[in-house]
């Protein structure tokens, strides 16, 4: 008698294992994304400041290993010193500027009055330009001979005019500052704004009772319910300031006489005006890790509680 063999069915997942597997698959493109344009181009920066990376064998692609050659030229470079000292200049002030100013606009605000939607929204152009089409326009607003500013104080009578803005080495550094300050005050206002429409109305209705007004109420409730947002706008507001290079790349391309030159900007015309990409991608690995640093403090001062 023949004996009928069935075949046994296939093995069915778990719900616990479906789950996770679908979990993968939606994380799948996100962490290919990831790979491919941020693992992978940190990783190539990275091996080349070990390499003599330069316009010969970037081509040929057989570039010698240097080890911390590349590291140590920079370092000891005349030059890098004065790059470092610019960009603590360039970013401590821009933050200073951007955040007192973006402060003050956040409180003025964050009162009732009519036109209020209106104005705050304009002040988001600044913003949403580019910062190299922000650079153009004020390059001619600070021209020496017909800009704007000095067109403007020579009809007040409050200079002669042709004041070198962004051709004085004492001057040229302030200019960029400044306008890195009107081009960042946005994002402190609003997010500085959103951080005060968070702080219950109840508050200072109790704290007017108790006879706290104005800067009495800003000092005990504004100030300590606004320190997490600040933390947060702060460390944010660094982070990307430190590794501007479009906005001085075209107000100053670093001069005169590397009175402006940066971080960002050294690596910049290192690479692709010397082709010397070793060196270049030394300078970038040295403004990863310093935007690192923020960046983990930023994690700390964003993460909640019960996190810890």
């Amino acid at each position: 008698m023949c004996r009928v063999w069935r075949r046994r069915p296939a093995p069915r997942l778990s719900r616990q294992r479906r789950e996770s597997l679908q979990l993968y698959l939606f994380l799948a493109p996100a962490v290919a994304y990831l790979g491919v344009f941020f693992v992978y181009p940190i990783v190539q920066n990275v091996l080349m400041s070990f390499q003599n990376v330069n316009e010969g064998t970037f081509i040929t692609g057989s570039a010698p290993w240097v080890g911390a050659a590349n590291y140590s030229a920079v370092l000891h470079s005349q030059y890098f010193r004065s790059a470092l000292t610019n960009t603590l200049l360039f970013t401590a002030g821009s933050i200073a500027g951007q955040f007192v100013i973006g402060l003050l606009l956040a409180l003025f605000f964050n009162r009732v009055f009519p036109l209020n939607n209106v104005l705050r929204t304009l002040l988001l152009l600044p913003w949403l330009l580019p910062l190299i089409t922000t650079a153009a326009v004020w390059k001619w607003v600070l021209d020496q001979d017909s800009g704007v500013v000095n067109q403007t104080l020579h009809t007040l009578h409050l200079s002669g005019g042709h004041i070198p803005w962004l051709t004085s080495t004492s001057l040229a550094l302030a200019s960029v500052i400044i306008v890195n300050i009107w081009a960042g005050i946005p994002f402190n206002m609003t997010i500085l704004y959103g951080g005060l429409k968070e702080i219950p109305k109840d508050y200072y209705e109790a704290a007017s009772i108790d006879g706290a007004h104005g800067w009495q109420s800003f000092r005990h409730i504004t100030w300590p319910l606004l320190r997490p947002v600040v933390g947060v706008v702060l460390v944010l507001g660094i982070v990307y300031t430190v590794k501007v290079f479009d906005l001085t790349l075209g107000l100053t391309q670093g001069g005169p006489a590397n009175s402006t030159q940066t971080l960002a900007t050294q690596s910049y015309q290192l690479s692709f005006i010397n082709f010397n990409f070793g060196a270049g991608a030394a300078i970038s690995d040295i403004l990863m890790v310093i935007s690192m640093i923020f960046a983990i403090l930023y994690l700390r001062t964003t993460r909640k509680p019960w996190d810890a």
